[in-house]
């Protein structure tokens, strides 16, 4: 199983076999006397590339995992049970991992030799019975049966615009004058629809939507069209203020701007975590 997965990675005997230190023709025999003995092709040879046939290409996906384990297994032995070993899934959002998950991938490295994190990107809140064993999102995002840790403050809303744009366009002093204004549209929530933007002072609310010439959910197209002058741009304070105190982005509408759940981590209540999946908790709490 093991030559058959290192071959049909690498689509390669002679590579395969340099990794596993082996020779091609011993490699090629083991491969061979696997797939007789299952009564099944699992590779498609010719003299120019090496191929997964359908079959073999099943017996990939449901070995990965497996192999994984018993990586996993055998790197345990003579380890302590309270050493973090093992591999922890985390599904965040872009922002959250490039804000804390980039970080603490550092410290784990340095601290936790024997952890792998394997993240992967989702913008919406996730379902942890998935196979995921942490999450992050929104705190308002969260659902009410997860155990939920903040790991930023509270987030600000802002409104910002190059000083190119506004030398050519007078500044909104309230919400209503955004009509006058090319604005950045966001595509949100897994559905894709438009956001609105939403404003807040002394408890009166403005929801409004907004229009101009760019629509995305690509959040570094929206920051840099809002750089180059494309529009304004309603995001995140801690998002843009290097770009405010650097003088590349001016904000407006500060008096209007609500606050809203930071980042949180979030897991499945009731068993208690592993050392492994602790370890990652701890170094995403302490900012990496």
């Amino acid at each position: 199983m093991r030559a058959f997965a290192a071959v049909a990675e690498s689509c390669s005997f002679r590579r395969a076999a340099a990794d596993l230190g082996l020779t091609p023709s011993t490699l090629s025999h083991a491969v061979r006397a696997f797939e007789d003995r299952i009564g099944q092709r699992l590779l498609n040879r010719t003299t120019r590339a090496v191929t997964l046939t359908e079959a073999g290409a099943r017996l990939l996906q449901d070995l990965r995992p497996a192999l994984a384990l018993l990586d996993d297994a055998v790197a345990a032995v003579g380890i302590p049970d309270d050493m973090p070993i093992g591999t922890v899934r985390l599904a965040a959002p872009r922002l959250a991992i490039q804000m804390l998950v980039a970080p603490a991938i550092r410290r784990l490295a340095r601290d936790c030799p024997h952890v792998t994190l394997d993240v992967r990107t989702v913008e919406w809140p996730g379902d942890l019975t998935e196979g995921f064993d942490l999450g992050i999102q929104y705190g308002n995002d969260v659902a009410q049966d997860m155990v939920a840790v903040a790991l930023t403050k509270p987030f600000t809303a802002a409104v910002v615009g190059s000083p190119g744009y506004f030398a050519d366009h007078p500044p909104p002093l309230h919400p209503a004058d955004l009509v006058r204004h090319r604005c950045i549209g966001c595509l949100s929530g897994p559905a894709g629809a438009l956001y609105r933007w939403a404003f807040e002072r002394n408890g009166e609310t403005v929801v409004l939507d907004v229009g101009g010439t760019l629509v995305t959910d690509d959040a570094d197209l929206m920051l840099d069209g809002a750089i180059g002058g494309i529009g304004l741009w309603h995001g995140i304070d801690q998002v843009v203020q290097p770009m405010i105190d650097d003088g590349r982005l001016l904000r407006v509408l500060t008096d209007w701007s609500p606050s809203f759940p930071g980042f949180h981590l979030y897991y499945a209540a009731g068993a208690p975590l592993s050392p492994a999946v602790r370890a990652v908790a701890d170094a995403l709490r302490s900012g990496g």
